[in-house]
């Protein structure tokens, strides 16, 4: 298929994320012609993939099963792994949605987490130990304890592996046509998908095909229908990620009778530097995350408390805490740390420049300086952190699981990492609310088929990632969402080769 030639494919892929790209990687494979469409020119191509930390949430058992997957880009010589069942994950996705995902899509997302990312190393995608990105440092600094089913990521993060995967549809010559948007899709009397109209470079035009697959992300980049879904406070959050993903395509699915599904005013919102730029950079990527929130305190423009920073460990609190800091004065907050937790921090947090100073008093007033034309609570900054130090409970701190140190008496009380804010030089870092991902979308089955109302599949039509809905809701265990991508994209790509076939 050539841009200006020929405008008819097996299988058309709208997207080119993660979820994306695995279905045309899965449709080539089955023998079916391929052609990629990416809404963004070239240098900002690969969606939401390019602005994650890379991590893939699957099952195993211990780090034997992860050596066939890291290969030789890793050792485990300096990893504690312990073991993340099937079991594991589905009390996790119960506990962090409420019980509310769909137990058939979930059931194959975590049925098949584990063969799927063997999958993908196999193809050529590279994968290391996710040691950044919810792995902790042990108390002798010498080894690194693995988050559970998060152990590990791919190879450079989210930049990695979409330059991995768009190296691997230029090996399988599968074409990808940048700028152009695909804003109807076309169906025949009959019902079955014949073809996607686009708006390209040279115009606009009909690419008829047998099979299509969406794969195009949420609807985080669209203001208006932030607001129409979420509400009116997400008009002018920043969007962690890419500005492509506005939710054209799910509009399109619906208008041809596919279901809506899931939560639609539910996302993936992380707390980020608030000197984040409006939307995500691309030389920063996820760099803008502060995530180290739960060995410190996040105090508010009003200088109060408003969270127990130590709930869960981060990958089970972080999507959802962006809300929270939503419902906050000018969403604007401020993490505090001291030097017992420092040490603790993240590495991302090196893309920012905190304030600084060696008394509690200090401190505020250095906050005041860039923070007080907001209206800054300086005097009960100060007391919040007093009467916090006053509430701490004796106990061990351990970073690497649920330490049970406490406070009693603070309002809201810390359940877990609770240490004394008592040993200067003392920081504070910025942060805002950061959009990543949507929640609600259109339904799939378990074929990644796209469903209408009476749950009978849309003939030619499949969906992955993002914009299929119904497995999170309220919040998600980091490192799910890639995989779930990954997932259905393979069947979708599989069952949109066999749908061809049958055309």
């Amino acid at each position: 298929m050539s841009d200006s030639g020929n405008n008819q494919v097996d299988v058309l892929v709208i997207g080119a994320g993660n979820a994306a790209i695995t279905a045309a990687l899965s449709a080539h494979a089955e023998g079916a012609s391929v052609a990629v469409l990416e809404k963004s020119g070239k240098d900002l191509r690969g969606g939401n993939t390019r602005f994650t930390g890379g991590v893939f949430r699957h099952t195993y058992q211990n780090v034997d099963d992860l050596l066939p997957i890291i290969k030789d880009n890793d050792s485990p010589g300096d990893v504690i792994v312990d073991p993340y069942t099937a079991d594991d994950y589905y009390a996790d996705m119960a506990r962090v949605t409420g019980g509310r995902s769909d137990p058939a899509l979930t059931k194959v997302m975590v049925e098949r987490s584990y063969e799927t990312v063997c999958w993908m190393a196999g193809l050529g995608v590279p994968f290391e130990f996710s040691r950044a990105v919810g792995g902790v440092a042990t108390a002798d600094g010498k080894k690194t304890q693995l988050a559970p089913g998060g152990a590990i990521r791919s190879l450079h993060e989210g930049v990695g592996l979409s330059a991995n995967l768009f190296r691997l549809l230029d090996e399988a010559k599968i074409p990808v046509f940048y700028e152009t948007p695909a804003h109807r899709i076309v169906t025949a009397p009959s019902g079955e998908v014949t073809g996607v109209e686009v708006r390209g470079p040279e115009g606009g035009r009909t690419i008829d095909c047998r099979a299509v697959v969406l794969g195009s992300g949420g609807f985080q980049a669209s203001p208006n229908m932030r607001t129409s879904y979420l509400g009116a406070d997400w008009s002018l959050v920043k969007v962690r990620g890419t500005r492509f993903n506005t939710g054209d395509l799910a509009r399109a699915a619906m208008e041809i009778g596919a279901q809506s599904y899931g939560e639609w005013s539910g996302c993936h919102a992380t707390p980020i530097d608030s000197d984040a730029p409006t939307y995500g950079d691309l030389k920063l990527t996820d760099k803008t995350n502060r995530l180290s929130y739960l060995y410190g305190l996040m105090i508010n423009l009003d200088g109060k408390r408003f969270v127990d920073e130590g709930e869960d460990m981060v990958l089970y609190t972080y999507a959802k805490m962006g809300r929270k800091i939503l419902k906050q004065r000018n969403a604007v907050t401020f993490q505090v740390f001291d030097q017992k937790t420092a040490p603790y921090l993240e590495t991302r947090y090196n893309t920012g420049v905190p304030q600084e100073a060696n008394t509690i008093e200090e401190l505020a007033e250095e906050v005041d300086k860039k923070y007080g034309h907001m209206g800054f609570g300086k005097e009960a900054f100060i007391q919040s952190i007093h009467d916090y130090n006053a509430a701490v409970q004796a106990g061990e701190f351990d970073p690497t699981r649920k330490d049970g140190k406490h406070t009693k008496g603070a309002r809201p009380e810390k359940t877990n990492w609770a240490t004394s804010i008592d040993e200067p030089p003392y920081l504070v870092y910025g942060a805002t609310v950061g959009i990543t991902f949507t929640f609600g979308g259109i339904h799939v089955n378990t074929d990644a088929a796209v469903v209408d109302h009476l749950e009978r599949p849309i003939p030619g039509l499949f969906a992955t990632g993002e914009i299929a809905g119904g497995f999170f809701y309220q919040n998600y265990p980091g490192g799910a969402g890639l995989v779930r991508g990954a997932v259905f994209g393979k069947i979708s790509g599989a069952n949109a080769a066999s749908a061809a076939r049958g055309a």
